[in-house]
């Protein structure tokens, strides 16, 4: 359901502006997740393919679109049919009703399906590609399969698909959330605001952003963004955490498998048969290339690829340099699968 559109003119990236349709989408069912959908004012002849944005952990439609800079208006002025998400208990589908998951798997058995149906009926019904960013691109790679033909491809950005390889603090939290779930620690659904981390981050920004900064992540490349776009940043893509979703994240770190122990998320992605591209940063801190790439490597897909950027987490999405980098990435491997 299409609640407003209208027209209006943004930013793209520095002083580069175009004109948008832009109209707030809601999917039915008993779960109303928001999404808004962005086109080129000037795509008379319609559009190449409906990409949809999936954000990820703590996140929300932001981590794509900020006044500043803009990934889902760069892929718009590419000529795609772009919708960008808010899970559940994030952003406006916490506004409009939606609360917090009770684990992972509500993101992969029930929103990305209900978003993607309401896609395809606003979009001709033609094929969508799913575009995830860190715990966004894990979700994608456990709904796609289960959307079959549905889905047009696969491309995530920075997302652990073995989760705390590579970082010798994140394994020693995973041991620690290991430590509780043994200890019988219920599991509850939870979810804390992060504004307050995002306002302490701005807080200490010149701290945060140099190379003296004490903590071993930090979740961007010192640097990498421009103050006023972090600033950005910090207050409107920060949303909130969920308990249960990190402890889903540590407890797969334990098993050392996607998805943790029980579930058939590995065998039905590793199996699927559809275009796949990953991305990881050279400096991403929280999901460092070694944890990315299995994906890539354990894909059967006779359409993947594999690429990695000289970014953090972060900045693969709204860094300085990365409308010359991920974002023609992502947009040309679109291109060329969606023709």
């Amino acid at each position: 359901m299409i609640l407003y559109g209208r027209m209006l003119e943004q930013t793209v990236d520095r002083k580069q502006r175009a004109v948008f349709l832009k109209e707030l989408v809601i999917t039915g069912g008993k779960v109303p997740l928001a999404m808004v959908r962005k086109r080129l004012a000037s795509n008379a002849g319609g559009t190449r393919a409906p990409v949809l944005l999936v954000h990820g952990f703590g996140q929300n439609r932001y981590a794509w679109h900020l006044p500043a800079r803009s990934f889902s208006n760069y892929l718009a002025c590419a000529g795609f049919d772009v919708f960008n998400l808010d899970l559940r208990g994030h952003g406006r589908s916490l506004q409009f009703g939606a609360a917090s998951a009770h684990d992972v798997h509500d993101y992969i058995a029930e929103d990305l399906p209900s978003a993607v149906a309401e896609v395809r009926q606003h979009s001709g019904h033609r094929a969508v590609f799913l575009v995830g960013h860190s715990l966004g691109g894990l979700v994608s790679y456990g709904a796609a399969p289960l959307l079959a033909e549905a889905v047009g491809g696969v491309a995530s950005l920075g997302s652990p698909y073995h989760f705390t390889r590579g970082s010798l603090t994140l394994r020693a939290i995973a041991l620690g959330f290991d430590g509780l779930r043994r200890a019988g620690l219920p599991h509850r659904r939870v979810s804390a605001p992060l504004y307050p981390v995002g306002r302490l981050i701005r807080t200490l920004r010149r701290v945060a952003d140099s190379p003296f900064y004490p903590l071993p992540v930090r979740g961007w490349r010192a640097g990498a963004l421009e103050p006023h776009v972090l600033e950005q940043h910090l207050r409107l893509a920060f949303d909130r955490a969920g308990m249960a979703e990190l402890r889903n994240m540590f407890e797969w770190a334990t098993a050392r498998r996607f998805g943790g122990p029980g579930r058939d998320y590995v065998e039905r992605f590793e199996a699927m048969n559809r275009p796949l591209l990953v991305v990881s940063g050279a400096n991403d801190d929280l999901a460092p290339p070694v944890g990315v790439r299995p994906a890539f490597e354990r894909s059967r897909s006779t359409d993947k690829t594999y690429r990695t950027v000289p970014h953090g987490h972060i900045d693969l999405l709204v860094g300085r340099d990365a409308p010359a980098t991920t974002w023609p990435l992502v947009a040309h491997w679109l291109l060329e699968r969606a023709a």
